[in-house]
Parts: structure tokens; C-alpha cells; sequence
């Protein structure tokens, strides 16, 4: 087998480092303290500056954890407490609805599934856990959105993929939406991101009510919806899901 490669060995033991007392280093000390040439260690922080992982003062000339790092740590510990703290709801929401459940998050412009719940039945289903969704096309992203200006304000400025001949493609009227999301607290939509699939959807809160993600379920529209509408019950449902799970967050925290 292959053996180690030094220069990743060398740059986790810098990000180690830089993660120690203070936080902020300079380059001399960097270099001492891992036994390394100056411009050996000048070319690692360089290239760990490029991807984001390391920043540097521009008054100090210090290094410290970029945010692109300090993200990943924070979506890894979300994603988890999130999932684990929503099981047993995810499961009572499936058995009470008998439709698939799914918990989403946001991560790098798409919807994040950190749990999946099949429905409780016999048909052939596949386990969505880690798969990417996108925001605009479904009730779980349309919740992200609707809290979450910056995200929304992100998203538009690219062209929005049309998935069905029912996904909202313009920003405008994505907007008129999402309004609509804030002021009923849940989210739906039919046939925009998968021809005779709806879902529904409405947010985790953490302490302070802000919204880390969102808990729904989907399936067919003939039985998500009466009348193109999302059946009372359904969202009733979701949306004490939603309640409880944020609870339990609040709970821990």
C-alpha cells in the first residue's frame, strides 16, 4: 500500500496548531514549532489560505482557522445533533402520515438529507440519506429560503434550473412565495421538482428561533393534496413535528 504523504501530514499538523492558545500565530513560530523551513511552511499556509482553511491578519501578518474550516466543523455538528435529536420524531411523523420523511439542512446551495424515513410500507423504496436537493423545487429548500435572506439573495443571482414544467424558475415569483412560507410557517409544493410527487415542510428552530433546517414529507400529489391544496392534516402534522424536534434542540441547548 502507498505510504503517507508528507504534505498533507504537514498541513493537518499546522491546522492542529493553529486550532491551539490563542488561535493566531506568525510564520517564524509556525515553522519552529513543527520543525519546518520557513518557506516550506510559508507554501502550506499559502495553499491552505487558497482553499480557505487558513486566513491571515493583514495588520499582524498572523495566521488563524479560516471560515471555510470553522464551516465544515460546524455542518458536521448540526447535521448531527440535528439528525440525532430528530429520530424519534422523523419516525412518529412517518407512521402518523404513512409518507416518507425526510430532515434537510442547508449545505453549499442545495438541501442536505441527514435523515430519511421510509414509508411504512411494502414497496420498493432507496434510503435518501446524503443526498442533494435543490432549493427552489421543494418544500424543504423553500423553507431554508424563506428564513434565510442571504441564502435566498445567493441563489438568485444564478439562473434557476426548471425541473418540471411546474418549478418557479423566477426569482420574482420565488419571492412572492417564500413571503407566503414566513407568514404560514410551512412549506409545499407539487409536481416542480419531480413529475406526480409533493411534499411538504416546515422549520427546525434552534434557541432564539433561528432556523438551522426543516422536517417534511412527500409523496404522491393525489395523496399530499385535496383540491391542490396540502391536506390539513398533513400539515398539521409536519408542522408539529417540526415544533417538537425544535423542543428537543432547545432542550439540549
Amino acid at each position: 500500500m502507498p505510504g503517507p504523504i508528507q504534505s498533507i501530514e504537514r498541513a493537518a499538523a499546522m491546522l492542529r496548531l493553529l486550532a491551539r492558545g490563542s488561535g493566531h500565530h506568525g510564520l517564524a513560530e509556525i515553522a519552529a514549532a513543527l520543525g519546518l523551513p520557513k518557506g516550506t511552511a510559508h507554501g502550506i499556509l499559502r495553499t491552505l489560505q487558497r482553499v480557505e482553511f487558513v486566513e491571515q491578519d493583514q495588520n499582524t501578518g498572523q495566521y488563524r482557522l479560516g471560515a471555510a474550516l470553522l464551516h465544515l466543523g460546524t455542518s458536521y455538528l448540526d447535521a448531527n445533533e440535528l439528525r440525532s435529536r430528530s429520530i424519534n420524531w422523523a419516525d412518529t411523523l412517518a407512521a402518523r402520515s404513512g409518507h416518507e420523511v425526510r430532515i434537510g439542512m442547508h449545505l453549499d446551495g442545495a438541501v442536505l438529507v441527514v435523515h430519511h424515513v421510509f414509508r411504512p410500507d411494502d414497496t420498493m423504496q432507496t434510503l435518501g440519506i446524503g443526498a442533494m436537493l435543490p432549493l427552489h423545487a421543494t418544500a424543504l429548500g423553500k423553507v431554508l429560503l424563506a428564513y434565510d435572506a442571504q441564502l435566498f439573495a445567493t441563489i438568485r443571482r444564478d439562473e434557476l434550473t426548471s425541473l418540471t414544467r411546474r418549478t418557479i424558475v423566477k426569482p420574482a415569483a420565488l419571492e412572492r412565495v417564500l413571503t407566503e412560507v414566513r407568514g404560514a410557517g410551512w412549506a409545499s409544493e407539487a409536481e416542480e421538482y419531480m413529475p406526480g410527487e409533493a411534499s411538504i415542510a416546515a422549520p427546525i428552530r434552534m434557541p432564539g428561533g433561528l432556523v438551522i433546517g426543516a422536517i417534511g414529507i412527500s409523496g404522491s400529489v393525489d395523496r399530499i393534496q385535496a383540491a391542490n391544496r396540502p391536506k390539513a392534516t398533513l400539515v398539521d402534522q409536519v408542522c408539529h413535528a417540526a415544533e417538537a424536534v425544535s423542543r428537543a434542540l432547545s432542550a439540549e441547548n
